[in-house]
């Protein structure tokens, strides 16, 4: 057996990134795995190897503030439970796998069942059987507030949030990945969405707890992931991945600018970057109807009506309806002004339950352009809110087109309501799932101005250091391209949680600050998808309906993202396909920004009818 990867390659191979320092635990393990600066003497014949039992509890020391909660083997075929009966939709092991469940401290101290107090880091981490292992590391984010059931000994994680990210049990049983996700440092219920971590019992900002959800906790995820399989497998891994949407696109993001040494590739998928600027705006919609339109909700027929208008505005290519929004950007559809949505009291000619007035469609492009200050919206063919942030333009609306389902009917989106309490330091602003000692949320959102939630914003950016660094946004990634490392980054232009005008953005002040396409391709590329919604399997657009909108399939940019890493091959050719079932079925080719997918001609269903331009 070779020891630790031919003894390191004399300590320091490249592709260890900058992750050794922090994985050369193994001298302190009692697993006499050679350490640098030794006498020479071959130690192969003495290194042990952990196996999938006790060994690893009694052994797996890394450091002082490093615990083995839980270690369960699975056979190919067990039901993927730890307690209570299996049903018919539980999953099963693909193949032989460990789980290993780990709690990495110090946490934060305070009351006993204090939504605050935390005891760490949950890690859960899943090993292939040792015959099966393929030398990589591939670890996926979260969702939402994450808190989800890594450091609970009875249940497996929920980590990964959307269709186009893969369970970690998954990856490890089907592609023989080490594999991993974390709680980032704190439990809720319901997960994802409970934010009552981010306080303290006093009311002040839990900013240890911050720190850790914001960067900590993905980087103890990238050591404590990569120390275990060197211990399990006696060897380090070759290369490591990270993989993440939403949140988890966020943590990819974080990863690149904060910690470049951790990961060899990252895939980032519409990133919850600009943390706290989208998510107070992700308010906005709610403002707008409790400022304008009295409280009162449109109903979803109302808001499809318009948005489905929208959508046949803007949609033709080649003569027919794609049934998605090819480029929102050049979309200036403008509901006051298309007498087939305005009621007929309101000068239209809808007689319909599901017209709007003119009040209603002026609050609908209110939302579209995205948080003012003041309340304020220009007309749409002057600016339709994909120009730069200035002015009183605090922040961008949802594409026109995209399902206002989510951000403008009476449910709010509780992140949003919660973030600005902690902007604002008034926890009544927050929806009921918030508590905490000093009082409990209290859905005083509904009672904001547009002038409050202006000062919101401004308080979010002042609050940063406070709040862990939330925003990712640090547009130099020096760092993480002079280690080697690659990025791909992608975002739905149909996303009706986070605006994708964040992600553009965001390129462009990288290209910005690093010099342009060229120097910036070499290791970045940054992809818009038509249509897509908050992640592949969540296509929006037509409330109810099913066009056939392309879609990166599950899997398929972490491949593109191997073969860059491993293989020096950089993505090319992108082509997304139609949503399986779906009425027609098409393909489009998704360019590498600033290249526009382009039309020239032929069937605007067909690839082939495109290029990048």
């Amino acid at each position: 057996m070779t020891t630790i990867q031919g003894r390191l390659s004399a300590c320091g191979p490249a592709r260890l990134s900058g992750a050794w320092a922090a994985t050369a635990f193994a001298a302190s393990l009692s697993l006499a795995l050679v350490a640098c600066g030794g006498s020479g003497k071959d130690h192969a014949a003495e290194t042990t190897q952990l196996t999938c039992d006790d060994s690893i509890t009694a052994n797996f020391k890394p450091d002082a503030h490093t615990t083995v909660l839980l270690v369960k083997a699975f056979k190919k075929g067990d039901p993927l439970v730890l307690s209570g009966a299996a049903t018919a939709q539980t999953p099963k092991a693909a193949n032989a796998l460990c789980l290993v469940k780990l709690l990495v401290g110090p946490g934060n101290p305070g009351p006993v069942n204090a939504p605050s107090t935390s005891p760490g880091i949950g890690i859960e981490v899943w090993l292939p059987a040792k015959s099966a292992w393929n030398g990589r590391v591939h670890a996926v984010g979260g969702g939402g507030w994450a808190g989800t059931e890594e450091a609970d000994t009875t249940a497996i994680s929920s980590a990964t949030n959307s269709g186009d990210i893969r369970f970690p049990a998954d990856i490890a049983g089907q592609d023989g990945s080490v594999s991993s996700s974390t709680d980032t440092g704190h439990s809720g219920s319901p997960p994802i969405l409970q934010a009552s971590f981010a306080v303290n019992p006093d009311g002040s900002i839990n900013t240890t707890l911050w720190n850790d959800f914001a960067s900590r906790a993905i980087h103890e995820q990238a050591v404590k992931t990569k120390a275990l399989a060197q211990a399990y497998y006696g060897t380090a891994p070759k290369f490591s991945y990270w993989d993440g949407g939403s949140t988890g696109g966020r943590q990819a993001l974080k990863l690149a600018q904060a910690h470049p040494g951790d990961f060899d590739g990252i895939l980032a998928g519409y990133p919850a970057i600009n943390w706290t600027k989208f998510i107070t705006a992700e308010l906005y919609p709610q403002i707008v109807i409790h400022q304008d339109l009295g409280g009162n909700y449109m109903s979803l027929e109302q808001l499809d009506l318009v948005s489905n208008a929208a959508i046949s505005a803007c949609d033709i290519v080649g003569g027919k309806h794609l049934g998605f929004v090819l480029d929102p950007a050049s979309c200036r559809y403008d509901p006051t002004k298309d007498a087939k949505v305005l009621c007929v009291g309101s000068g239209g000619t809808n007689g319909t339950s599901a017209c709007v007035t003119q009040p209603q469609a002026l609050a609908i492009n209110k939302i579209w352009y995205g948080m003012t200050s003041d309340g304020s919206v220009p007309d749409p063919a002057i600016d339709n809110g994909f120009g730069p942030i200035e002015g009183v333009h605090r922040w961008y609306g949802l594409t026109r087109g995209t399902s206002l389902a989510l951000l403008a009917t009476p449910a709010v989106f509780p992140i949003a309501s919660e973030m600005v309490a902690f902007e604002l330091q008034d926890y009544r602003i927050a929806s009921t799932l918030f508590t905490n000692a000093t009082g409990n949320g209290a859905d005083a959102w509904k009672t904001l101005s547009y002038a409050q939630l202006n000062n919101a914003y401004d308080a979010g950016i002042a609050l940063q250091s406070q709040f862990g660094f939330i925003n990712t946004d640090d547009p130099d990634l020096t760092a993480f391209k002079a280690r080697g490392g690659k990025l791909i980054h992608y975002a739905g232009m149909a996303d009706p949680l986070i605006p994708p005008q964040g992600s553009r953005q965001y390129y462009e002040r990288v290209l910005a600050t690093m010099g342009g396409p060229v120097p910036v391709q070499e290791f970045y590329r940054y992809y818009e998808y038509a249509g897509m919604g908050h992640g592949p399997m969540n296509q929006t657009s037509n409330h109810g309906a099913s066009p056939p909108m392309p879609h990166p399939a599950a899997g398929d940019l972490h491949k593109l993202l191997v073969e860059w890493v491993e293989h020096g091959r950089a993505p090319e050719g992108i082509v997304a396909s139609s949503v399986p079932g779906a009425p027609e079925e098409i393909s489009l080719p998704v360019c590498a920004y600033p290249l526009k997918t382009t039309y020239t001609s032929g069937d605007a269903y067909l690839a082939a009818s495109y290029v990048c331009r």
